[in-house]
């Protein structure tokens, strides 16, 4: 159905809109979608955990730029998604978006920003996460180029509307590469300076839970997406496959955790955890098929965003007690 009017959710520029420095900073932070950061910040916590109990200490300082630059990326990849979805009019043509959750921040479909002015933005976010990475390689070498590349490489072809792989069946993999792997790792790394098998064990569920927001996010903006060439897993498998996808990639996760307790690498309670996870993850499936309701949706897709908190805290704390 049509939306009349904006919602009360949203924002407005009327609340929003001035040229003192106070409001255009609160404009550009809540821009980035901030609320939202914890998809970021909980996977640096946890391999930071993972690799700080693998050194038998923590580098404090080191571990703060980690998740302040890999934070700027992720702000970065939100403004750079939404001018992308302006530019091939994904956004301005949703109209089941459900807000916050979907349909991008609409700071440019409600006018509170330009396209430019976001474009712009983004790319300063890259900038200021740039040189936090430079310090992290002045302090522990090379590597930490090449990972932030790859991170800030994900961010930008995601969304470009020249590659787009948010909408070439790919994206949400890259998503899981990008919220998992480079950060769990990285910071492993950082703290420990080993890359092994128990770091990318621990990687893939963290990833998975943050690719999973996103794939249960693209069933409300399915019918905008596909309108506009934008094929997303949700679009190209249909409702049925992507709640059997949605399932799969929940037991997915659990392997990879029960995984590392068989191998004696994570207490024996991370498993009963992952069990109760799954459990969740498995109702929370029930959100997605043709006769669902909006409201049974909306509370598919916040259960989807809780377990992936749950499930990050309960990897932080275990890798704690890891080894």
């Amino acid at each position: 159905m049509i939306k009349d009017a904006v919602s009360p959710l949203e924002p407005r520029y009327e609340d929003l809109a001035g040229d003192g420095f106070g409001r255009k900073a609160r404009r550009h932070f809540l821009a980035t979608r901030p609320k939202f950061l914890t998809a970021s910040v909980l996977p640096v916590l946890v391999g930071t955990a993972w690799g700080a109990t693998v050194a038998g200490g923590l580098e404090l300082g080191v571990a703060v730029l980690a998740l302040l630059a890999t934070a700027l990326v992720h702000c970065a990849s939100n403004v750079i998604n939404d001018v992308g979805d302006d530019i091939t009019g994904t956004d301005r043509d949703n109209v089941d978006y459900i807000h916050p959750y979907t349909g991008g921040s609409r700071f440019i479909t409600n006018g509170i920003m330009s396209v430019q002015e976001m474009h712009r933005w983004g790319w300063i976010l890259i900038g200021m996460a740039s040189v936090l990475g430079l310090i992290l390689a002045l302090l522990k070498g090379p590597i930490v180029i090449a990972l932030g590349l790859a991170g800030i490489a994900i961010a930008w072809l995601y969304s470009a509307p020249a590659v787009q792989l948010s909408g070439k069946g790919v994206g949400e993999f890259f998503l899981m590469i990008a919220f998992g792997v480079l950060p769990v790792c990285g910071a492993a790394w950082l703290q420990s300076g080993v890359f092994d098998l128990g770091s990318l064990l621990i990687a893939i569920p963290v990833g998975i839970w943050v690719m999973l927001i996103l794939w249960i996010n693209e069933v409300p903006d399915r019918k905008a997406d596909a309108a506009n060439g934008k094929l997303t897993l949700v679009v190209r498998l249909g409702l049925d496959r992507a709640r059997l996808g949605y399932r799969l990639l929940h037991f997915a996760a659990f392997a990879s955790i029960v995984a590392l307790v068989a191998m004696g690498s994570l207490p024996w309670w991370t498993a009963a955890g992952a069990a109760a996870l799954l459990a969740g993850g498995f109702k929370a499936a029930a959100g997605i098929g043709e006769q669902v309701t909006r409201a049974v949706l909306t509370r598919s897709i916040e259960m989807t965003i809780g377990l992936q908190a749950v499930g990050s805290i309960l990897l932080f704390v275990a890798a704690i007690f890891s080894h």
